[in-house]
């Protein structure tokens, strides 16, 4: 018998996308309630073709053209981020990159570790073709994702790095923690949406492009392990407590943040990784 594709069921994909829901977990969503899979996708394909914008009122709520920044207008040689002075270790023009010092004590580094220890599975990668998320072999390390206000140390961080970046709490994904064994790495990638890939709408609904990167060291592997930004030929030691800060005010290479996570070669190494997007992130 045909499934019909009635308005209450196009209202629900609706509901579901605008929720933040991606393809994927829809689709999987109408399979497990008995849906034919043809039908479900092609549904699903249909909402997506008329599916309105959201009114700029709603998801626009800061400048536009505004990014995530620290102030370095006065060549400081520290910054106030609210509950500790971070240290301006060196900075470059363009791209944006600031390595910064002392953003973590030894103590929140050692709490966030053990905090994502238990929930680490093989590190994915926003599949930009679907909206989804892969296992990719450039990238072998293992990780977990904090919510927003998991931990008492989540919270402080991400005030901290809220005040720092001169940008919302709201606006920024929740802290991934990264494990990189010996050989592991992250292969020279970009943390932009392709704006030309078919999956980056359906990504782009939770929270709008991602407009600056903040990769923090919670320990010291013996050897490698640097993180490395190949078009400035700049490699950045993983210095427990350490951070560095990189933004891109456009999804294009010209940015030059293209980056990648060099090969750990004796020990281990731990990062915390925070993205900002430009509105709200649900």
């Amino acid at each position: 018998m045909t499934q019909p594709v009635t308005p209450e069921l196009r209202e629900w994909l609706v509901a579901q996308l605008r929720a933040g829901f991606d393809e994927p977990q829809v689709v999987a969503a109408m399979l497990a309630s008995g849906w034919d899979e043809a039908v479900a996708r092609q549904a699903l394909a249909g909402v997506l073709a008329t599916m309105p914008p959201e009114p700029a009122a709603a998801t626009a709520t800061l400048p536009a053209g505004r990014l995530p920044a620290i102030d370095l207008t006065a060549s400081p040689l520290r910054v106030d981020a609210g509950d500790r002075w971070v240290d301006i270790v060196v900075s470059l023009n363009h791209p944006q990159v600031v390595v910064l010092g002392n953003l973590l004590s030894g103590r929140e580094c050692d709490a966030l570790i053990e905090s994502a220890r238990p929930a680490l599975a093989r590190s994915r990668t926003v599949e930009t073709r679907t909206g989804g998320e892969e296992v990719n072999a450039d990238r072998t390390s293992s990780g977990m994702f904090f919510q927003r206000g998991q931990t008492p140390e989540v919270t402080a961080l991400e005030e901290r790095i809220a005040r720092l970046c001169q940008w919302p709490v709201s606006h920024g994904e929740g802290i991934q923690v990264l494990h990189y064994r010996p050989g592991a790495e992250y292969k020279p990638h970009y943390d932009y949406f392709d704006p030309d890939e078919p999956g980056t709408p359906t990504i782009l609904r939770r929270g709008g492009q991602r407009l600056a990167t903040l990769v923090m060291y919670l320990n010291e592997p013996a050897r490698g392990g640097a993180t490395t930004f190949p078009d400035v030929g700049l490699q950045v030691a993983p210095v427990r407590g350490n951070a560095v800060f990189f933004s891109y005010d456009r999804p294009h290479p010209s940015t030059r943040t293209l980056h990648g996570g060099a090969p750990v070669i004796e020990g281990e190494k731990w990062v915390a990784t925070k993205w900002l997007r430009e509105r709200e992130f649900t």
